[in-house]
């Protein structure tokens, strides 16, 4: 099977073993309820869906019943006649990302960032920490929903790896990849504290993030870069692009 066909099929069965899943025609819905930030919280079509126009219908009310913003990610391979209906329906596309993976004998380790410190998180307060940094990392201000770091902990606990970075004791960077299926594990939420940008900090932790994937039995981590400037950044460590996700949304009513 072609690794971005094994990417499609890690994701979607994520979906379905997270605890407050919902099904709604071809679609399995991403929902968290203690994290209402838009990447956590979407659709995936099962594999050659061909949605008709009620199926799309119920998704964007089980959303709104929901309190989210009707939005998917997927590959758009994996089920063609998808695009076209959400389009039809209203849907706008956010972008096409690139997805990138990286395989054991492909990672290369990046330059060592002096005094940096990564640990795995094991107390509530390191797992706060880790959380924080993600949340100011991706624009959010105050502390962070609970699902932050919930999502973390599931990493942790269930196969995957969970990082905290710090520089003299301050937390500066934080990551994760998640629980893996059939040797596949995506990593997710790389963050670099605003202050400490530019000095390398995102590549290291992300090699140290993929390597310790590997050690625990991995054969694939992939993920989807933010831009180009963080494509080029992981390709730099060993990843290449596979495919693309298509990430499309309905705006608010």
């Amino acid at each position: 099977m072609p690794v971005d066909a094994d990417v499609q099929t890690h994701a979607r069965t994520l979906a379905q073993r997270s605890p407050d899943h919902l099904r709604v025609g071809p679609f399995t819905v991403r929902y968290n309820p203690d994290w209402s930030l838009k990447y956590a919280n979407y659709a995936i079509p099962d594999q050659d869906a061909e949605p008709t126009a009620e199926d799309i219908d119920a998704l964007v009310a089980a959303f709104r019943a929901h309190d989210r913003l009707p939005r998917l990610e997927f590959l758009p391979g994996s089920a063609p006649a998808v695009e076209p209906a959400l389009l039809a329906a209203g849907f706008t596309v956010e972008n096409r990302a690139p997805i990138m993976a990286c395989v054991p004998d492909g990672l290369r380790t990046p330059k060592p960032v002096p005094e940096l410190t990564t640990v795995e998180p094991s107390t509530e307060a390191q797992f706060a920490a880790a959380a924080l940094v993600q949340h100011h990392g991706y624009g959010g201000t105050g502390e962070p929903e609970d699902g932050t770091a919930r999502w973390l902990r599931t990493a942790a606990e269930g196969g995957g790896v969970a990082a905290l970075a710090t520089l003299d004791g301050v937390p500066v960077g934080a990551g994760g990849c998640s629980v893996p299926v059939d040797g596949l594990t995506e990593l997710a939420g790389l963050a670099v504290a605003d202050a400490y940008r530019r000095r390398g900090i995102g590549a290291a932790l992300s090699a140290h993030l993929t390597a310790t994937a590997f050690e625990r039995g991995c054969r694939v981590v992939w993920l989807e870069p933010a831009d180009e400037a963080v494509e080029r950044i992981y390709a730099g460590i060993g990843f290449d692009r596979i495919g693309e996700k298509l990430n499309i949304s309905l705006d608010p009513a």
